[in-house]
């Protein structure tokens, strides 16, 4: 069953969105990270994707607060990335009570630190980031390129154990305009073991039915949410 999985992004602290990863087109929802939080779980919800937009910029985790925080009111699963790029980072991470992190801008520069962090802490724990900007993978917070193709860049982490990927073509990101479907069609072709988890674009209910129809592990919602054109009652049908 596809896993809903509502996204907070954290910029000083209050859970905002941007688009296209744009740090000048900037939202802010919540001051509370955790009220957002605690709203998702009373409606059923079990997983949370939490970014640190402010540690991916700086390439170090900042916002741990608020993960302590949710992760100590809340049972939610929560998936942690931005700024995870040191030992000390994806450490603080864990012991803030994040459930996985996710390796994006580390794993397309330092392919040697996250196959020990594969060893030390298991496939399971670790989820890949893999952000497409115009054909190649984006890095630190959007902001750059990496010269590293997509399926060269999954196929890679998938010999080393890697079991998820969270995906998002950054083109989309925010955009209200409907997910790249096309792009989570050619990772399940491509990876059929792989889980993929559909992130950016989500526009309504109905985006959110194709990709259930479509069988990807999980689908995150984030802008859609936030101004209301998805609501909790809609995704319950959902939530098994």
């Amino acid at each position: 069953m596809t896993q809903i999985i509502p996204a907070i992004d954290i910029i000083d602290g209050k859970c905002v969105r941007l688009t296209k990863g744009d740090y000048t087109q900037k939202t802010a929802y919540a001051d509370s990270p955790l009220d957002v939080a605690m709203r998702f779980e009373d409606a059923g919800i079990k997983r949370l994707h939490l970014v640190d937009l402010d540690g991916a910029k700086a390439k170090h985790i900042i916002n741990h607060k608020p993960l302590e925080q949710i992760a100590s009111k809340t049972d939610l699963w929560i998936d942690f990335g931005g700024g995870v790029q040191s030992d000390e980072d994806i450490k603080i991470a864990f012991n803030s009570g994040a459930a996985q992190i996710t390796a994006g801008s580390i794993a397309a520069k330092n392919k040697a630190l996250v196959k020990k962090w594969l060893t030390v802490y298991g496939s399971e724990k670790i989820i890949l980031g893999a952000d497409v900007k115009e054909g190649k993978i984006a890095i630190s917070g959007w902001e750059e390129n990496a010269d590293i193709d997509l399926n060269d860049f999954v196929a890679d982490y998938e010999k080393l154990g890697i079991q998820t990927i969270i995906s998002t073509d950054v083109q989309k990101d925010g955009m209200l305009e409907g997910p790249s479907f096309d792009l989570y069609k050619r990772l399940q072709d491509d990876f059929p073991k792989m889980n993929i988890i559909a992130s950016g674009g989500v526009a309504g209910i109905q985006d959110v039915e194709r990709l259930v129809e479509m069988n990807v592990f999980g689908v995150i919602i984030g802008k859609a949410y936030y101004e209301g054109k998805i609501t909790l009652k809609d995704l319950k049908p959902y939530l098994g």
